[in-house]
Order: C-alpha cells, then structure tokens, then sequence
C-alpha cells in the first residue's frame, strides 16, 4: 500500500531541507524578493508548500500566506519552525485541493510542477491555480529547463550528484516524457535511498496550459533575480496573469 504522504514520508521530510532544500541566503531572498513584489500586498497561496522554506519568510514579512501540501510529514515539519504553526495549510492535491481566497498570487517553486506525472494533471494544476486567483492574479511556476541536451543520442541517463555521501542520477524516458530521480546517500549506519518519478514540460507546453486555464504570460526569466531567459538557461521563472 502505497505511503498516503507519497513519496515525500516522514522519513524524507525530516531530512529534506538538509537534503534538497539547501538554498543560499542570497538566493532565498532573491525568491521571496521577487514572490513578494508580484503579490504587491495581497495574499499568497503556495502550491506543494512543504517545510515551509518560502512561505515562512514570507509570513515574516507580514504577508498572508496559506498553503496546499499533500505530504502532512512535510507541514508537520513546517509546524515545528518558528511561525510555522500559524500558517493556514490544506492536506490535499494541487490540482483540485481548495483553499478559502481569492490570492493575488499562486506560487509553486522548486520544480514541484514535475511532480505531477501526466499531462492532465499538469493541466488541472494550471486550472486549480486560476480558480484560486483573483481578476489580474498572477501564477509564477519555478522549474528546470529539460537537461536533454546534456544526452547523447540514444543514451538515457545523466548524473547530477557524485559527492563523497551522495550519488544521483536521472534517468529519462523522451518518448514519455518522463524521468525519475534516484539517490543514494551514505551515512554512518549504511545507505539511504529515495527515488521520486516526474514529468517534464517545456516552457513552451506551459503555455498552452496556462492559456486552457485562462491564463496569459506575462514575464519569464531564468532566475529569481529576473535575468532574461535565453536558449542557454538552465531553469525559468514563469509569470502568467488572470485577466483583471
């Protein structure tokens, strides 16, 4: 039977920000710099909100922020931290989880759209996120650009850790459009394992979501600092609007 938290445990919630969530200050602020500014004072609901690593410093800067979580190993974390006690949460799924609003601002960051492992469910995300916004609402999405250039032809797996405690690697079907992530840590009592499945779209496939749920682009850029997206980028942040 399958853990009601997915893939996300308690286990894996009491070592993801050690593990996946490590953000520098610098780019953290960066984050919840730009988050705030395309809220411009109203709500904010976060999509897959987790052990809080954005939500809480928004909060502390006296923005209402509520959240939709499908893990409550990860919002039981949350609650442990500093204000994390006060934050509204939904124990649901993304794509039809509801939360009292409207926002002026529905985040979802961290390449947790790829979590959604079909198209539809890629879909109705986009559309749960509209329903949430009110007129002239924004929609921004942080996600990887698809690493395929990196794989010669044919080939169908790429490492993205080799460190002295971790390996990684992703493994990738093109033709589903699908890949997983498998770890493996090292630790002083043996070895630890995680592998999460994902779907990966491109920036241009999120827009004709976004436009099946009534949504317009308005920015894309490759950073939270908001430098210009280009062919070279590694990741997008993508902003789309409700119309007002």
């Amino acid at each position: 039977m399958a853990d009601k938290d997915g893939a996300f445990d308690t286990h894996v919630a009491s070592t993801y920000d050690e593990r996946h969530g490590a953000t520098s200050p610098d780019a953290l602020n960066a984050t919840v710099d730009t988050l705030a500014a395309l809220a411009e004072g109203g709500a904010i609901l976060e999509f897959a909100i987790g052990t809080g690593r954005i939500a809480l410093p928004l909060a502390a800067r006296g923005i209402p922020v509520s959240g939709i979580e499908l893990s409550a190993a990860m919002v039981d974390h949350m609650r442990a931290k500093l204000g994390g006690a006060n934050i509204p949460v939904v124990i649901g799924d993304m794509t039809n989880a509801q939360v009292p609003g409207p926002f002026a601002l529905v985040a979802l960051v961290f390449n947790t759209i790829d979590n959604l492992t079909t198209q539809d469910a890629q879909v109705a995300c986009f559309e749960n996120a509209a329903a949430h916004l009110q007129p002239g609402g924004r929609f921004v999405v942080e996600t990887l650009i698809p690493p395929l250039q990196d794989l010669p032809f044919g080939e169908c797996k790429r490492a993205f850790a080799a460190d002295d405690d971790h390996f990684g690697m992703d493994v990738f079907d093109v033709a589903q459009q699908t890949y997983s992530s498998r770890h493996v840590w090292m630790t002083k009592t043996g070895t630890d394992t995680l592998t999460v499945q994902f779907r990966y779209a491109w920036p241009a496939e999120m827009d004709l979501m976004a436009r099946i749920a009534g949504l317009t682009l308005e920015h894309r850029w490759s950073d939270w600092s908001r430098s210009p997206f280009t062919r070279t980028s590694r990741s997008h942040i993508s902003v789309w609007q409700k119309p007002a």
